[in-house]
This record gives C-alpha cells, structure tokens and sequence, in this order.
C-alpha cells in the first residue's frame, strides 16, 4: 500500500489522539472537549478554523500553494453512543454510558492525520476544508450544519465521507457507485377503539384486534407493492396495549422503523402505509392515528465523485484492496444530507475481524454499536492517506 511517509511517521501521535477521544466520548450536540482537542490540533498545525456550526462543529481551511481552483469537503463525525463500554483496556470510556462503539473517535483522528499533511504539503490549487461534524447518531448534526450555512460559508466543488467498517478486511476499501446506506425513519401509529371486559368483547371495540390485523397488512406494502429489485425494509418493533388480562383496552399504540434505497420507495411506502392504516382500522370499527418522521434520507453516492474515490483506492492500495460490488447497508447516515447539497461520495473502509483486540474487550463481535467495539488503529494511516491522496487528487493544477 503506497502510504505517506510522513502520516506513517505520525502514527503513534495520532494513535494517541484517538484513543484519547475514546476515552472522554460525548454524546450529540455535547462534543464541547472533543472539539476543543480538534481545535488544538488544527491551529497548532497552522490551520485556520471556524468554530460554532451546529454548536460544537468544527470546520479546518487549508488553502493550496499553487493559486486559485476548485474546493473540495472531507467529513469525519465526533459523537459517541449511549452505550455502556464492556472493555477495560486503558482507553476505555471514562464516562458510564456513553462510548465510541461506532468508530467516530477514529473517524476524527485520520482526519485529523490528513488535516496535518495538508498544512505542511500546500502543493495543490483551491481549498480543503476539513469537517468535524457533531451529532451524527439520530441527531442529523449535518443537516444543522447545513442550516448553519456550512455550504454558503465554505463553498464546496464536492463532499466526501469514510465510515470504518467491520468484517471487511483492514485497510481494504468498498465504494459504491449509487445507494451506500438507507434511509432512517420512523412511524407511530395510534388505535382508538372502545373498552369492555374481556369476557364480553361485543359490548367494545377492540383495538388490538385492528393492531394485529394492520401490522400483517403493513407486510404486504414491501412484499407487493415495491419492486423487489428496490430493497425496503418495514419493521413494526413496539406494539403497547393494555393492563391487565381480563380487560380489552381502550387503545393500542405501534411503532416501527422504515429503511429503504430510493426516495421512490420511501414515497410509496409513507402513502401506502396511511391508506392501509386509515382504512385497515376503519374497518374494524377503531379510529387511527398516523405519524410519519423521515429521519436520514438515503446515502446515495454520485457515479463521477465515486469513480474519483475509486481510482485513487486503486492507486494507492491496488485493485485487490478495493471492493466496488459490496451490497449497500440498511443502516443509516447523516452524510446523506450534505450528498444532497453537493456531490460527492461516502466510502467505507475495513476494520478487519476484530483481531485488534488482543485483550480487555468483552464476548461480542467487533460490530458496530456494540459494547466491546474499538477501532481498528491499524487502519489510521491508510485513512489518513486515503484523504489526502484524494484532494491531492482533485485540486491538482
């Protein structure tokens, strides 16, 4: 892998960075030491800063040498989870119930490895802005950023993304050339019928009854309506009713999330879904209530900006290093909101099979989310080099 001597060279100092990070994780829109380290770091290495987008975001401008031309956004997120972390190396979490179990902490520290390479090697036209984003998990940190006027302030030609990945080899790179992640949303869906004792259903209307009838007419959207080459998922994950076994309740109330590839399929499924749940209850003789929240939209790489990631994976790891036919994930991520905005492209790359870990982690697969997670910091220097290989890429005279 052709990496950069001097990222190879740092790798320790940034090592130390990251699992700094791990230890002191912040969770949505607290990230207050976070990007009070990313700060440091990008002004001590000469790089002029913005702070404040979305509260805690922290946004690096590295102009090149060589005179006026394109500008381009590289994206690396900050938040942690609430998750309580079950290992007990030295830079496990400080903080009882929040942890990195996502890789965030990882994200920054080759970002910031890059940010560092760029300042003290200019040799290339228009500017690089270097992105710490805030509140990434469910909280659309980059939507607000966006708001914030991240775009307007900073125009970018394009925005790009890297997300670690377990179970693909470390160091290996996937691109996907459209979808990458799925959309998050969420519904609720309220059930009005009438109360009666259990004994005596006719005397009510059972609203439980109409939420077991409507969750198998829900399965029908996906499995009738959209097109099977078009993945979707809707899954009901709470139904609540009732309080004791001889009384049919007044109410039911069930909740569910909705993930698909295509703004297509998730237009057809929010109005599908009301007609079903409208009509589905009526005829059992309860009244509904329905609500829709779209989360995240679909993360949908454009085709010329994913070429561009590709080719230079390519040119740097090799062919064998990068993986172009991966199938999407139907998890979700906010950096779907900037591809919106700009072109651009979101890839992932491997953190390997959790060999890392040689001890003081829990039972768990090194999965995302999980609580016995760390990133993989083998992987910092090729990251790192990926980025700066990248806007080297696409700034060159």
């Amino acid at each position: 892998m052709n990496l950069l001597d001097p990222i190879v060279a740092w790798q320790d100092d940034i090592t130390a960075i990251r699992r700094d990070l791990h230890a002191h994780p912040e969770l949505a829109y607290e990230e207050h030491r976070t990007a009070d380290t990313v700060a440091h770091w990008l002004t001590e290495w000469g790089i002029d800063i913005h702070r404040g987008l979305a509260g805690t975001g922290v946004v690096g401008i590295i102009k090149g040498n060589l005179g006026p031309g394109p500008s381009i956004g590289l994206r690396a997120d900050m938040d942690a989870l609430p998750v309580l972390e079950q290992n007990d190396f030295a830079h496990a979490s400080r903080h009882d119930g929040k942890m990195h179990a996502c890789g965030h902490d990882g994200h920054t520290a080759m970002l910031l490895s890059a940010a560092r390479y760029l300042a003290s090697h200019r040799e290339f036209t228009g500017t690089v802005y270097v992105i710490f984003q805030p509140a990434e998990e469910g909280f659309a940190g980059a939507r607000k950023m966006i708001e914030e006027g991240l775009f307007t302030r900073f125009p970018m030609d394009a925005v790009f993304g890297m997300h670690n990945w377990p179970g693909l080899p470390a160091g290996e790179f996937a691109v996907h050339a459209g979808a990458v992640m799925a959309s998050s949303n969420s519904f609720s869906i309220q059930i009005d019928g009438k109360g009666a004792h259990g004994g005596m259903p006719h005397l009510g209307v059972d609203p439980i009854t109409a939420a077991a009838q409507l969750v198998m007419n829900l399965q029908t959207i996906v499995s009738r309506v959209i097109d099977p080459l078009d993945p979707a998922v809707l899954s009901v994950t709470q139904i609540h009713a009732g309080s004791a076994d001889n009384v049919i309740p007044t109410s039911a109330t069930l909740r569910g999330t909705v993930r698909t590839l295509s703004n297509e399929a998730l237009d057809t499924i929010e109005t599908r879904m009301r007609e079903i749940v409208e009509q589905s209850c009526a005829a059992m003789g309860c009244q509904s209530t329905f609500e829709f929240d779209r989360r995240y939209p679909p993360t949908i790489n454009h085709p010329k900006e994913s070429a561009i990631s590709a080719d230079v994976i390519r040119k740097m790891a090799g062919d064998n290093a990068l993986h172009q036919n991966l199938p999407p994930s139907m998890g979700a991520e906010d950096f779907a909101f900037m591809l919106q905005e700009r072109p651009g492209s979101y890839i992932w790359i491997g953190n390997g099979q959790g060999d890392h870990r040689l001890s003081g982690h829990g039972l768990g697969p090194c999965m995302l989310h999980n609580d016995s997670y760390d990133f993989n910091d083998e992987i910092l220097s090729a990251g790192a080099s990926y980025w700066v290989r990248l806007a080297e890429h696409y700034l060159k005279p």
